[in-house]
C-alpha cells in the first residue's frame, strides 16, 4: 500500500510544542482522499500500476472524452488522475478509497512540489554570487556576474553557465520530512520544517525512498527521559 502516494494542498505553517518546551516549526498539508479509477495490467501495458483520482470537478468542465471515460468506469469525475507503479495488483480494487491512514506506520515522507516563481533574477540572487568589488575602479557593475567566456579557444560560453535568468517555478523534492502528527478526521498531516511552494499549492506526498535510521523527536524525548530516570535512581 505504501508504494502509492497522495496529493495534498499546502495550507500554511505553524508550530508544535512538546512537553519538554521544545518548539518545532511544522507545515500543514490537507490531503485529498484517493480513489482507484483503473488497474493497469502488465500484460496490456508492460507494467503493473494503479490510476488514482484526486479532487472533485464539475461535469461541465470535463471534455467529452473524459466524461465517457468516467461513465465507463462508473465512478465520480476526478480533477487529477495519476499513475503509481505497484508490484502486486491484488491489494487494490477499482472504487477503493484511502487517505492518510496509509502512512500510519511511516516516520518520514518525501514531498514533491513546485517552488514559488521569482521572475527574472540576477546572478547574485539566483546563484548566490558575491558580485564585484564595491570600490577601486568597479563602475556601475557591482552586482554583475563577471566573466562568462574565454579567449579565442574555445571562445564560447558553455551550456549550463550560471547566469541571470528565470528563478523558481520548478518542481523540487524535499526528502525525509518527519511526520510530527496526523489528524485523521480532517485528513491533515503536520510535517517538520518547510515545503516548497506557495499557500494552496498542490504537493505529492510519498513514503521516504531512502532507508534512514534517524530518530524522530518523540523517540529522542523518550531516550532523554529514560536517561534522567536512571540518573535519579543512581542518586
Amino acid at each position: 500500500m505504501i508504494e502509492i502516494g497522495l496529493i495534498g494542498k499546502k495550507i500554511g505553517m505553524t508550530r508544535e510544542f512538546y512537553r519538554t518546551g521544545q518548539s518545532v516549526p511544522v507545515t500543514v498539508l490537507k490531503v485529498e482522499k484517493a480513489r482507484v479509477v483503473q488497474l493497469i495490467d502488465k500484460e496490456k501495458r508492460g507494467y503493473n500500476a494503479i490510476q488514482l483520482g484526486f479532487g472533485k470537478i464539475k461535469n461541465s468542465k470535463l471534455t467529452k472524452s473524459m466524461k465517457g471515460y468516467f461513465a465507463k468506469k462508473n465512478t465520480e469525475a476526478r480533477r487529477i488522475l495519476k499513475e503509481f507503479r505497484v508490484k502486486d495488483l491484488s491489494e487494490y480494487k477499482e472504487g477503493n478509497e484511502f487517505g492518510i491512514e496509509i502512512f500510519k506506520d511511516t516516520k518520514f515522507l518525501d514531498i514533491k512540489s513546485k517552488t514559488i516563481g521569482k521572475g527574472f533574477a540576477g546572478a547574485m540572487k539566483r546563484h548566490n554570487f558575491g558580485g564585484l568589488r564595491a570600490s577601486h575602479g568597479v563602475s556601475i557593475s557591482h552586482r554583475a556576474h563577471g566573466s562568462t567566456g574565454q579567449n579565442q579557444d574555445p571562445g564560447k560560453v558553455f551550456k549550463g553557465k550560471k547566469m541571470a535568468g528565470h528563478m523558481g517555478d520548478k518542481m523540487r523534492t524535499i526528502q525525509n520530512l518527519e511526520i510530527i502528527k496526523t489528524d485523521l478526521n480532517n485528513q491533515l498531516i503536520f510535517l517538520k520544517g518547510s515545503i516548497p511552494g506557495s499557500r494552496n499549492s498542490e504537493v505529492l506526498i510519498k513514503k521516504a525512498v531512502k532507508n534512514i535510521k534517524k530518530l524522530s523527536i518523540d523517540e529522542k524525548i523518550e531516550i532523554l527521559e529514560k536517561a534522567k530516570k536512571t540518573k535519579d535512581k543512581k542518586k
